[in-house]
């Protein structure tokens, strides 16, 4: 009798995963996984900036180099996920929301690749006091309006495209 039950138990959550897989490659949506990966990286890696800075902890600084590259790397993932979106969701029409949100992302990709080089060519930048200082600082400060605007610009598109489809 448990080897009856133990089977109906397996063959029930076996069914429940497939389903769930099911609908989970139905439903995934590329450029929302992408696009609210930096939303979370980035300001994090301010977050770990101002603790570097006020504890003058280089371990803080060297997690803000790994979540720069992080973001780095998904900043192109977001982009394009999104151009595509836009081209099968809008048809590819022409609107500023859709150029200002090109212009961003490729504004972050800039922000964050200057202060990955500044980061690998003066290692200690943060704690030299200099001219590198600021830059470096100023990047990571600035990746936060533009994350804020991309994700308010995002959310008028989903908004749009909601309403849109009932």
């Amino acid at each position: 009798m448990h080897n009856v039950l133990m089977n109906f138990a397996e063959k029930g959550m076996i069914a429940s995963a497939m389903k769930f897989i099911k609908d989970f490659c139905k439903t995934f949506v590329l450029h929302a996984v992408a696009a609210h990966f930096n939303n979370g990286l980035l300001p994090s890696a301010l977050l770990f900036l101002f603790l570097a800075i006020f504890r003058s902890d280089p371990f803080f600084e060297r997690t803000v180099l790994h979540l720069i590259i992080l973001a780095i790397c998904m900043v192109p993932v977001s982009f394009f996920s999104g151009v595509r979106d836009w081209r099968t969701k809008f048809s590819g029409g022409r609107a500023p929301i859709f150029y200002r949100k090109m212009w961003l992302t490729g504004l972050l990709f800039l922000l964050c690749g200057s202060a990955l080089l500044i980061r690998i060519t003066h290692p200690a930048v943060l704690f030299q006091k200099g001219v590198f200082t600021w830059l470096y600082v100023g990047c990571i400060g600035s990746t936060l309006p533009v994350v804020i605007l991309l994700g308010h610009y995002g959310g008028k598109l989903a908004f749009r495209w909601k309403q849109m489809n009932g």
